[in-house]
């Protein structure tokens, strides 16, 4: 029930100590704001890791050809190791459990693409229709990279945003032929990539790009998605392609250097466990901020207790009750704590609303408060106010009328 009384009293005694409630207020006000703060931008630094891990898929392994530096079986160090088509078969053989398996072969000698009389500087990578999936490409219009076009060698290609707008600008692109080194390629679909790097090339079938512009069964690399394996099961299957790549090579399967395995689900997880204990970090110094000012908030209130003793004395000789006495400091308490943690979280959160378009970068990306965080602290404000509040409205409730009536 709603008492007028209870509030006006609260509200006098309040307008009676104006700069030590507001002193006390503030140091409230400002644990909060620097949690919100600290944990806007953990919010921030997370968000642009997790979009660099997103440009490609977490759940991928890519395996990258290297330089022996061990000698092995006669053999010396310092033996470049090169991939084939036969690492390709072997590992879509030999590797259970994976899927969007594909290789890649990136075209150096000639990156200029054109239109009629558009021309354009782009990466040429050739590659299998699983690259879809491993780098995350969003199709816009018409298709990627299939089965069918690896097999017949055909000259297709899938263009990015960018290449569109360089070629086609606003005209018909599907259908059409572009040149590539001069031979025509036909464009079968339009993606956009997450990367702005990634967005600066063309993608066509790695058979055809082998057979016009090496002429060989060489590739760079291969890479894959696990599905839904775990981070141990990873880690298994990151050792077996070792081994399996060891024998293939004629390496020792301990040279590090002979092989590079980026195990992206190991990876993202560690940064995912990373980014869990900055928060717990965060929140730790923030509670402690906060609790630096609920033992202000603390001593204010056993020192109202302490000045208004005769009149809690009063009030307990004509009939309050300990409850009333100990409800009367809590809501003060309360109130205090609250307003003052409201105002940190509003000016936090309007700080960050107000920086973050202006700290976008590749590392760092909307650092913000969501809604989780508001409640939790909310939630936190509350009990923070009772807490201050116990000990000196349990303080206030031992009082006793005759005692009380006879403090100076």
């Amino acid at each position: 029930m709603f008492d007028l009384d209870k509030w006006q009293e609260i509200f006098s005694t309040i307008r009676k100590n104006k700069l030590r409630t507001f002193l006390t207020g503030f140091s409230v006000a400002w644990g909060i704001f620097m949690l919100i703060i600290l944990l806007g931008s953990g919010r921030g630094l997370e968000n642009g890791v997790t979009k660099q891990f997103e440009q490609d898929a977490t759940n991928s392994i890519w395996i990258y050809r290297g330089q022996t530096s061990m000698p092995y079986k006669g053999l010396k160090p310092g033996r470049r190791i090169l991939f084939t088509n036969e690492d390709y078969e072997n590992s879509k053989r030999e590797i259970k459990n994976i899927d969007n398996l594909s290789s890649r072969l990136s075209i150096f000698q000639q990156r200029i693409l054109s239109y009629k009389n558009e021309y354009g500087n782009f990466d040429i990578i050739g590659v299998h229709p699983g690259t879809k999936s491993l780098e995350n490409v969003k199709i816009i219009e018409g298709r990627f990279l299939n089965d069918i076009d690896i097999n017949t060698n055909r000259k297709a290609v899938a263009i990015s945003t960018d290449v569109k707008k360089t070629l086609f600008k606003d005209k018909p692109f599907l259908g059409e032929y572009i040149n590539i080194n001069k031979i025509p390629f036909i464009v079968i679909g339009l993606f956009e990539d997450s990367s702005e790097r990634d967005n600066q090339r063309v993608y066509i079938p790695v058979s055809t790009a082998q057979k016009i512009f090496t002429g060989g069964t060489e590739i760079q690399n291969i890479a894959f998605t696990t599905g839904d394996a775990t981070v141990k099961e990873s880690m298994e299957l990151e050792n077996e392609i070792r081994s399996s790549f060891a024998v293939r090579h004629k390496f020792d399967k301990d040279d590090q250097r002979a092989l590079f395995i980026n195990n992206n689900v190991e990876q993202y997880t560690k940064f995912l466990n990373l980014f869990a204990g900055i928060r717990m970090f965060v929140w730790i110094i923030g509670i402690g901020t906060i609790i630096a000012g609920i033992v202000g908030v603390s001593n204010i209130m056993l020192i109202v207790v302490k000045e208004r003793t005769k009149e809690i004395g009063i009030r307990k000789a004509i009939g309050a009750t300990p409850r009333s006495i100990i409800g009367l400091v809590l809501l003060e308490s309360i109130l205090i704590t609250g307003f003052a943690g409201y105002v940190g979280l509003v000016l936090g959160v309007g700080l960050l609303e107000l920086i973050s378009p202006h700290i976008q970068s590749d590392f760092f990306t909307n650092p913000e408060a969501d809604f989780r965080i508001a409640v939790s602290a909310t939630i936190l404000l509350i009990f923070s106010g009772a807490l201050a509040g116990f000990v000196p409205a349990r303080k206030a409730a031992r009082i006793k009328p005759i005692e009380a009536l006879r403090d100076e």
